[in-house]
């Protein structure tokens, strides 16, 4: 098991704790769910290429996914790709996630992917945990990570856990707990348009304005750059919600109500297309 001091090891270090030459830190990948993985593999191609092509290594953790074969088909996938190096990690459990082993095998990583599945599985085993901080190790030294799905919410420091679908917000609309950390001031919700995901964003963005919320379509990806930009990648589009500036009366709303929400900015990005986090801009061609 970890000790306290270990977990607070520098951002620059591996799994084992050595210390890294400093680096910037890795891309990020925010996938929408359901990604090509028979055709021109866009995304998942992408993701290899940030990993080192012909030279990365990846670390699949199946962690949210109750099918056995996922983290296998992910594997066959990359290594198809052209990866040199593909392992999957099983986290059953919260020892697991704590154990040297995981450390180590992420510690080795270019690249880390989360599939699938339910994001409360994935939080519950191996949030906190030395596997968490061996992913953010990595990526303050430079790996690229990404996450599918389930895998994509727990990305950032607040996490949609569950919710309602539909396209008026509303009290209790979602329940949030705490992601991994990768992507700050940022909620990430998935399958979004394909599930109607609108109305509970919204009442995120409404009781939490300083988050940028962020949906992102099936076959699509959100790509957080070290600079503060984010690209569109894939087939569909990513729904960005700017409260900033909203009103509601959200703090007000008993039950299961609707919320009224005034002035949010929305932007809706298709393929190709970049936005400045900081400035909450669209970025010019």
């Amino acid at each position: 098991m970890s000790t306290r001091s270990e977990r607070r090891a520098d951002p620059a270090a591996d799994g084992e704790g050595r210390v890294l030459a400093p680096h910037r830190p890795g891309g990020i990948m925010a996938i929408g769910g359901a990604e090509d993985k028979l055709d021109d593999k866009v995304i998942l191609a992408t993701f290899v290429q940030l990993a080192g092509g012909r030279s990365a290594r990846i670390a699949i953790l199946p962690t949210a996914s109750s099918i056995e074969s996922a983290g296998e088909r992910y594997k066959a996938l990359f290594l198809g790709l052209g990866a040199a190096h593909a392992e999957v990690v099983y986290l059953a459990d919260r020892r697991d996630a704590d154990a040297d082993t995981a450390a180590a095998q992420i510690g080795e990583a270019t690249g880390v992917f989360l599939t699938g599945g339910n994001q409360m599985r994935l939080a519950a085993i191996v949030g906190g945990t030395r596997a968490m901080h061996a992913i953010r190790r990595r990526h303050a030294a430079g790996a690229v990570v990404a996450g599918t799905s389930a895998g994509a919410s727990i990305l950032s420091s607040h996490m949609v856990a569950f919710g309602a679908s539909g396209p008026t917000p509303r009290q209790r609309m979602a329940h949030v707990s705490a992601g991994f950390g990768l992507v700050p001031d940022v909620i990430v919700d998935q399958h979004f348009r394909q599930r109607d995901r609108i109305g509970r964003l919204l009442a995120l963005v409404a009781a939490s304005p300083g988050l940028l919320g962020l949906g992102v379509d099936e076959d699509t990806a959100a790509l957080f750059d070290p600079d503060g930009a984010l690209e569109v990648l894939g087939r569909n589009s990513v729904t960005i919600v700017d409260g900033s500036q909203a009103v509601s009366d959200v703090f007000r709303v008993k039950g299961h109500g609707p919320i009224t929400v005034s002035g949010a900015l929305l932007h809706v990005l298709t393929p190709g297309r970049r936005f400045d986090l900081s400035t909450r801009r669209l970025l010019d061609d």
